[in-house]
């Protein structure tokens, strides 16, 4: 098992930064990769960026591409994502999740709301 909570949202206007963390307890978080997806009012949850367990690898959806910074410290077990230029479009509940690549398990973290006003 694998325990994940979610930090860092909140209400920020149009162009601003936040940086969300995910801290991990239980397994080996160096085992999992960890990925972000958020999940706005009356849509389907959808992926935002991934990193693999060295963080050697990291891919963003277009939509947050160059905006959007995925990062991991295996040291204090935390996946982070860190958001920039923030628009009203990224207004969502944001979720972390960890994967295992042999196993095929994952877990969800509870979410963290993002809000940014227009």
């Amino acid at each position: 098992q694998v325990q994940l909570v979610e930090s860092g949202g909140g209400l920020v206007q149009t162009g601003g930064s936040l940086t969300l963390s995910c801290a991990a307890s239980g397994r080996s978080f160096s085992d999992f990769s960890m990925a972000w997806f958020r999940q706005a009012p009356g849509r389907e949850r959808e992926f935002v960026a991934t990193i693999s367990p060295s963080a050697k690898t990291t891919d963003y959806a277009d939509s947050v591409k160059g905006r959007f910074t995925i990062s991991r410290d295996n040291t204090k077990d935390t996946a982070y994502l860190q958001m920039n230029s923030l628009k009203p479009e990224d207004t969502a509940v944001y979720y972390c999740r960890a994967g295992h690549l042999e196993t095929l398990s994952s877990y969800w973290g509870q979410g963290t709301q993002v809000t940014v006003s227009s």
